[in-house]
């Protein structure tokens, strides 16, 4: 069987494969406001244009998975930035990955301290049984005078 592979004029310039943004959003999953979206926050680099439509080198697809993975795992479109900025094509990305890494861990145990807290809250919320709200203000140490004894306990013990 015969492949053909079509290469229209518009698609090419200067020898590299240029994008489309509706193909670029296409190949990322995305729609083509997010793209737009990430050029305005300074994630991708402003695009050359051809007849006032942009055209994307193939390397953005590179950046705009990158930040669609980064997102899904939580990072802020800020750490993102940081991340990116002043990255190229074929540079070392290890140590940028290790100091972006080695703040969010921490921010995730904290996350997940936090969580933990609120399943066994939760979980004992299951059974409440209080009469009232005082009496479940109270029970849950929600009251301003038992964080001032809490805290006031803290520091004769230290």
């Amino acid at each position: 069987m015969l492949k053909l592979k079509v290469s229209f004029k518009s698609s090419v310039i200067f020898g590299n494969a240029f994008m489309k943004i509706g193909e670029l959003a296409r190949n990322a999953g995305l729609n083509a406001s997010a793209i737009r979206y990430y050029e305005k926050l300074g994630l991708l680099p402003a695009p050359q244009r051809l007849g006032g439509q942009r055209r994307y080198p193939s390397d953005a697809l590179h950046r705009v998975l990158l930040i669609r993975f980064a997102t899904d795992m939580g990072f802020t479109l800020g750490e993102i930035r940081l991340f990116l900025n002043g990255l190229h094509e074929n540079m070392q990305v290890g140590p940028r990955w290790k100091k972006l890494a080695t703040r969010k861990l921490i921010e995730v145990e904290q996350n997940i301290a936090r969580s933990l807290k609120l399943k066994a809250l939760l979980e004992g919320l299951l059974n409440c049984r209080c009469p009232s709200l005082q009496f479940c203000v109270n029970r849950l140490r929600l009251s301003p005078n038992l964080r001032l004894l809490k805290s006031q306990r803290r520091a004769i013990k230290i």
